[in-house]
């Protein structure tokens, strides 16, 4: 549960720093936010896998790139969705996804020396270290 929160939590302030920089995105209020990052974490749980699947051949030929077109494309999916969150256009979207993308790596490296876990391609696992 609580590496769910985790990943939602990271979800939120990445969207939220997309927001603030990227001109296209918009939330016209914290409420409006805080959904559509529960919304965009649901998708990202149950449709991007089936994209990234029907997608892989593509993935592979870019290196990975187009990875950043399916989660720009789910930013505008929860866009859709959400009422007062907004996304003007795939730039937008794609920028989005470019600063959420970074903020994961970034929080990927992050957040095991702050935890304490070992980092594992996975799952986080924390030891505790003894004297």
């Amino acid at each position: 549960m609580t590496a769910l929160f985790i990943a939602w939590l990271a979800t939120a302030i990445g969207l939220g720093i997309a927001t603030l920089l990227v001109s296209g995105i918009k939330a016209k209020n914290t409420l409006a936010l805080v959904i559509a990052a529960t919304v965009l974490g649901l998708i990202n749980a149950f449709l991007r896998p089936l994209l990234w699947f029907l997608t892989a051949p593509l993935s592979i030929v870019t290196f990975g790139l187009f990875a950043l077109v399916i989660n720009a494309l789910m930013i505008m999916l929860a866009a859709a969705f959400v009422p007062n969150f907004e996304v003007k256009g795939f730039g937008s979207a794609f920028l989005g996804a470019i600063i959420m993308a970074i903020l994961g790596m970034v929080g990927f490296i992050a957040v095991p020396f702050l935890t304490g876990a070992d980092i594992n391609w996975t799952t986080y696992e924390y030891q505790s270290q003894s004297y």
